[in-house]
Parts: structure tokens; C-alpha cells; sequence
């Protein structure tokens, strides 16, 4: 690994090619025998310190239409810290199940899972199959991993029955100093960006642009309203991005005065701070508060100048919903995610149906959403919202602090990357952006 390293830092990127493939490597994993380690605690006391581990693993065998590339930088989501507390499910079963599929597929079906969905890096070899991409190229990848071999795939990769998610479930993530990838995962690395600022759109940004901007989520056109959960975070930061680029108006609701101006650093200008204005849309833990969802629509249109949002941006789930439904404008949609805040929603229905609203769905991206939402942040549309990088002997502490919601935007984790800063190959492009890059970065 050392002397692949140090042929990319070289900038020497092809000749990685030529260099041997180590049988082993570096990897931040979860063990299928600490599964109930956790039993009986609450999900807040759940430690990804305690179950994620940084140890040497063998490389898998490479296959048919599949890259090896050598990580340079990957970053935390919140996939990897629901696999390293176990929750909802251990993804050992994932591994399982997909290793049951096909004989390579059994490679993925081990007492060890490597994490990690998100990576940039340099190709070190490819399959038998791969025109695309060559060794010393260097990439991002997207999370979606699909086989296929089934026609519902073929209009849009999400609906592909073996569509899964990379290095949450399948191993050989992005955790690590090498990872194993399908070669239509592959992307360009944005050339004026650093490896751990490559590494940290992938997953945010591509699930942001298909649930936000794409016709498979809520199609923003210009002039929306769009009210976004969490507008400082991970998945709300791009989504903040997108709507002023695509002339809606972002209500931003954040939790803090300091994710208030990070909002404010990004352009928008409407913000409700949930906390400073205590909104509690639960009176008990079974019993929603109806009056909390009016109180919320009223500061709503109080900013707006009287517009309900056309567009809910969801992804806290449980502990939102009720009001998300309960403020959309008639006809509005509402369109989620994932549910970090419980995934069992309950809404009062009248609103939806005698309002005409709808609920979308929407899960990650496929390959041309993820290629379109990549094509942004390389012409420098759209930023990286990286706040802080780890080593990889801290991935542990970098899923903790996502899991106790004290991080902004997108934390980093160098893997080969020695420091950061590296791997900028237009200078130029950046020093046109440098300070949007940098927006989030030490908050």
C-alpha cells in the first residue's frame, strides 16, 4: 500500500497500474459476534466507538465489470453509523442475503463487514468487461450498486430488485484503503477539489438531487417553496444548494444559532431555529401536538410573506412528519428519504387527502441523477459541505459525533491521504470557489 500511496501522491497516477496488488489492506469494519452488544440500551447510548474497528482485512477477488481503486479520502454517513450500533437491522443479514445470490456474490458474505458509502480515489486495477475506466484514473464513487439483470432496472436503476447500497449493503465500502466497487459506480473526481473534499458529496448530494430536483422525487422548478429539514446538515446542505441554484426559495429550519448562519453563509435567507423558537410536535411519546404543526405553518407564512412550502424536503421521519404533512401547501408534496428520528410515521390523514398532497419516496439516485448531481460540483455549481476530516484510526469518534448530531455538514475521513489538501488538479477552477468551499469547514 505504501508504495501505491506514494505513486499518487507523486502525481504519478498511471503507474499504479503496474505496481502488485497487496493481498491485504487497512479497513474500518463491524464484526458479525458484536451484533447484541448494545442489547437493551437506547439508541442516543449506542457507541459507534465500541463496535467500529480499523484492522487489516484480505483483498477480495476481483470480478467481472468491477474496479479496485486505492482511497484516498472517504466520509461518514448516517448508514454507517446505523450499521456500527446495529440498528435497525445488523447488516449481516444484508451480506447474507446478497451472498446467496450468486456464487461471486459470496465473496460479500463474511464475520466482518467493511464499511463506507462514500470515496475518492485512483483506479488500481479493473475486471474483465470495464472499457470505461483505466488504472491511475482518478474517481469518485456513488453508492448505488445493482446487478442489473432484471427489467424493472432499466428505466430506472432504483427500481432494480437487486439494488443495493454500497458498503452498507455489500462489503468492501469506502472505509478503507482500497475498496471494491461495480465499475458503473465510477465517476470523475472534480478535478479542483481536494480527495477529502471529493469524497464527501457522493451519497448527500446524489440522494439530495434525485429527492429534490429530479422527476422521481419532487421535480423543484423555480418559484417553489421549499421548506428543509435540517438545512445545515448532510443531506440539507445540498438540498439548500440546489434550491437556490434552481430559483425556489429554501425555508431552512435548523437547530442552533450556528447552523442558522451557516444557512445565511449559503444564501438563504429565511430560517426558522427550531430550538430558539421551541417547537415540540410530540406532547408525549404517543400523542402528537396539533397546535405545535399550526404554530409551525403560521411562522412558515409569517416568512414567506404568506406561501406554504410547495415542497417538504423530508428525512428526520418520525418526530417530523406529522407537521411535514400538516404544512405542505394544497397540492404540495412531501418527499423522504430516510427517517433518522424513528422510522414508524404517524399524520393526520384529512390533510393529506382532502389537500390533495402526496408523499414521495425516493432512495438514493441512479447512475445518471449521480452523474448529474457529480457534473455540479465539478463545474463548481454545487459545494462540498465538509466541516471537519478524521484519520482513519478515528473513523469511531468521526460516526459518533454524526450520531450525536455535533457535526456540520459532512465529516471526512483521510485513508491513504497522509494530510489534507491534497490532490488539486485545477488550481484555477478553485481559486474561484475557495471560499464556498470552505464555508462549512471549522464550524
Amino acid at each position: 500500500m505504501e508504495k501505491i500511496r506514494d505513486a499518487i501522491l507523486s502525481g504519478e497516477w498511471t503507474a499504479v497500474g503496474d505496481l502488485d496488488v497487496p493481498d491485504h489492506y487497512r479497513a474500518v469494519t463491524v464484526h458479525a459476534d458484536e451484533v447484541e452488544m448494545f442489547a437493551g440500551l437506547e439508541t442516543r447510548d449506542k457507541d459507534p466507538r465500541k463496535a467500529l474497528h480499523v484492522e487489516d482485512v484480505a483483498t477480495p477477488e476481483l470480478a467481472p465489470g468491477e474496479a479496485l481503486v486505492a482511497v484516498m479520502a472517504s466520509a461518514i454517513n448516517y448508514n454507517t453509523v446505523w450499521t456500527s450500533i446495529f440498528e435497525p437491522l445488523d447488516t449481516f443479514g444484508f451480506l447474507r442475503r446478497y451472498g446467496r445470490t450468486s456464487d461471486l456474490a459470496k465473496r460479500h458474505d463474511l464475520p466482518y463487514h467493511v464499511v463506507g458509502s462514500d470515496l475518492a480515489g485512483v483506479v488500481l486495477r479493473t475486471g474483465p468487461g470495464v472499457q470505461a475506466w483505466k488504472p491511475g484514473d482518478a474517481v469518485v464513487a456513488h453508492c448505488l450498486s445493482v446487478e442489473l439483470e432484471h427489467p424493472d432496472g432499466h428505466n430506472d436503476t432504483m427500481m432494480d430488485p437487486e439494488q443495493r447500497i454500497w458498503g452498507f449493503e455489500t462489503n468492501f465500502g469506502g472505509l478503507a484503503e482500497l475498496a471494491l466497487v461495480k465499475s458503473n459506480q465510477l465517476m470523475p473526481k472534480p478535478a479542483h477539489l481536494t480527495w477529502e473534499e471529493a469524497a464527501s458529496p457522493g451519497l448527500v448530494n446524489s440522494t439530495a438531487y434525485r429527492q429534490l430536483v429530479s422527476t422521481n422525487g419532487a421535480a423543484m422548478k423555480q418559484g417553489d417553496t421549499v421548506l428543509i429539514w435540517g438545512a445545515s446538515g448532510g443531506l440539507g446542505s445540498y438540498a439548500t444548494q440546489f434550491a437556490l441554484n434552481g430559483g425556489a426559495t429554501p425555508v431552512c429550519v435548523v437547530s442552533s444559532p450556528q447552523k442558522a448562519e451557516i444557512c445565511r453563509r449559503m444564501g438563504a435567507e429565511l430560517i426558522i431555529d427550531r430550538a430558539a423558537e421551541d417547537y415540540r410536535f410530540w406532547s408525549d411519546p404517543d400523542t402528537q401536538n396539533p397546535r405545535e404543526w399550526k404554530r409551525f405553518g403560521a411562522r412558515i407564512r409569517e416568512l414567506t410573506g404568506g406561501d406554504d412550502p410547495d415542497i417538504v424536503f423530508e428525512h428526520p421521519g418520525r418526530e417530523t412528519f406529522g407537521a411535514s404533512v400538516f404544512v405542505a401547501r394544497r397540492g404540495g408534496t412531501i418527499v423522504t428519504c430516510a427517517s433518522t428520528s424513528g422510522f414508524m410515521h404517524s399524520y393526520d390523514n384529512r390533510y393529506l387527502w382532502m389537500h390533495l398532497k402526496r408523499i414521495v419516496g425516493s432512495h438514493f439516485a441512479n447512475y445518471r441523477e449521480a452523474s448529474e448531481a457529480n457534473r455540479l460540483i465539478a463545474k463548481g455549481k454545487i459545494h462540498p459541505t465538509l466541516s471537519r476530516v478524521y484519520p482513519m484510526d478515528e473513523t469511531g469518534q468521526a460516526a459518533y459525533d454524526v450520531h450525536r448530531n455535533v457535526h456540520q455538514g459532512k465529516v471526512g475521513v483521510l485513508c491513504l491521504a497522509p494530510t489534507e489538501g491534497l490532490g488539486v488538479t485545477n488550481p484555477q477552477l478553485r481559486a474561484k470557489h475557495v471560499d464556498e468551499i470552505n464555508r462549512f469547514r471549522g464550524v
